[in-house]
């Protein structure tokens, strides 16, 4: 983690030489193949270049807890967050447009960068170093062009994928298309497959940086979404045969100010500072101006629906702040929610890190964990056989034990209706606010339009195509006609 942060303020430090108006403006993506890389700190620079693109940060990491970040933007078009006014009030009425800039922006800041880690992999692969240096940089690579692209092609569908001789010819100008359906699918799966084969064991991965485990975790995201039930069940089937994850006994501790570097629940997290290497604002998100000890902008709430969907015991809506007393000495809730909580209570989900002096904190951004594979492999099992086992009921029961909750039974839940309604609800309790991925869960059981319109009645302006958010205009007109438009936005 260190060495990763360390690189990352180089990067940014490079970034503000190169803005300079002081220097010789140089473009540091002329690299010279020939003598770059040449040894194992080119190829690490190179490597943790990939990672930049999947921080925390406000202008231009894809897991900003900001506005601009996918989790806020993706929990913000369900039950789990809404917002009052601006981009978040845009997500919760499903009211977003190709005219619609920060659900557009996504695919504008960061495609590219699933270019620049094509062209990093064939440098690295055409380069001197020894094969072992060659084989995990290319692998770390690989599991970042997958994430990202899997990422952008979850909410925009298939993207335009350059092709490394299109890449090499910057000069010439060459239009494409969105690749086909299955080729983007393809894509996203061979990159992950691949990226197996060169990674670390996760008891053998850097805190912050991928493992195995992680491109596994990554594939079963893609096949739920395919809804690959056989393929979600041997992926999740070979994380659990690795013997090293396990649930955290202390689930909200998971978000405490001390990383959980050493938690076996943990498949992926982006470290998080103060000095905003990668940033994590989300108090300054969610805590309201007159909250306790230190507030913040309280831009976004939860639903009261979704905060009372939740049993009475279940430790997971610990920090779902449904009452405060704030400091003017009011005391703030459903009853008497003043302009703070007319929406809901507060999602704060982390340490409020009430020592903090700056709007930033330290509480890293989680965005995967073992938990997701025992869900995943519950619904799988169901879904698969069209009819709930009690196998799956039993990985449904292991977490939820976790989170306080006495067990559930198969004869409640004997058909695959009922325990798809079931495991929906576990997964928003369970994953709510980390990295947005419940939008998905709802689109791959038809639910998304219909659980907007329940929460939002006649203001919701949502339809079946929003499943997918738009392109912007300057995207379709590069394309010269290849590129087409999401249906429905035309």
């Amino acid at each position: 983690m260190k060495n990763l942060k360390i690189y990352l303020m180089g990067l940014i430090s490079m970034v503000s030489v190169a803005c300079s108006s002081e220097l010789e403006s140089i473009n540091y993506d002329e690299i010279n193949p020939t003598i770059f890389p040449a040894s194992e700190a080119d190829v690490e620079a190179l490597v943790v270049s990939a990672y930049y693109p999947l921080r925390g940060s406000w202008s231009n990491g894809i897991h900003s807890t900001s506005e601009n970040g996918l989790m806020f933007l993706l929990d913000a078009t369900t039950e789990i967050l809404q917002g009052a006014y601006g981009i978040q009030q845009e997500a919760t009425l499903h009211s977003y447009n190709s005219a619609s800039t920060s659900f557009t922006r996504y695919y504008d800041v960061f495609y590219n960068q699933i270019s620049s880690m094509t062209l990093n992999i064939d440098r690295i692969e055409n380069s001197s170093v020894n094969d072992n240096l060659k084989e995990q940089g290319v692998a770390e690579i690989k599991c970042a062009r997958g994430f990202l692209a899997y990422e952008l092609f979850d909410v925009y569908g298939p993207l335009v994928i350059a092709p490394l001789d299109v890449l090499k010819n910057p000069l010439i100008e060459t239009p494409l298309a969105r690749l086909d359906y299955n080729d983007m699918v393809s894509f996203i799966e061979n990159n992950l497959l691949e990226a197996i084969e060169g990674l670390p064991l996760p008891e053998d991965a850097e805190y912050g940086r991928f493992s195995q485990g992680m491109a596994r975790m990554l594939l079963i995201r893609l096949y739920l979404h395919e809804k690959r039930w056989e393929d979600v069940e041997e992926q999740a089937n070979a994380i659990m045969a690795m013997n090293y994850y396990e649930l955290d006994d202390d689930y909200v501790g998971l978000w405490d100010t001390q990383a959980p570097v050493d938690s076996k629940e943990v498949i992926f997290a982006v470290p998080a500072d103060y000095a905003g290497t990668s940033e994590n604002q989300w108090q300054l998100m969610v805590l309201p101006s007159n909250y306790p000890n230190r507030g913040g902008y309280g831009t976004i709430q939860s639903s009261w629906d979704f905060y009372e969907s939740f049993e009475p015991d279940d430790i997971r809506k610990t920090n779902l702040i449904a009452e405060y007393t704030g400091t003017d000495g009011v005391t703030y809730n459903k009853s008497n929610p003043g302009a703070y909580m007319q929406l809901g209570p507060l999602p704060l989900k982390i340490s409020e890190d009430a020592a903090r002096n700056t709007g930033l904190t330290t509480v890293d951004i989680i965005i995967y964990r073992y938990a997701d594979v025992l869900l995943s492999k519950a619904e799988a099992l169901a879904n698969k056989a069209n009819v709930p086992s009690q196998e799956a009921i039993d990985l449904v029961n292991i977490v939820r034990n976790r989170a306080g909750l006495n067990d559930i039974l198969l004869s409640n839940y004997s058909d695959i209706d009922t325990f798809n309604t079931m495991i929906l609800l576990e997964r928003s309790h369970e994953y709510w606010c980390e990295n947005g991925q419940y939008r998905a869960d709802l689109i791959r059981h038809d639910k998304f339009t219909e659980y907007a319109n329940s929460l939002n009645g006649v203001s919701s302006q949502s339809e079946t195509y929003k499943a997918l958010f738009p392109f912007s205009l300057e995207r379709i007109s590069e394309g010269k006609g290849l590129f087409l438009q999401n249906t429905g936005y035309n």
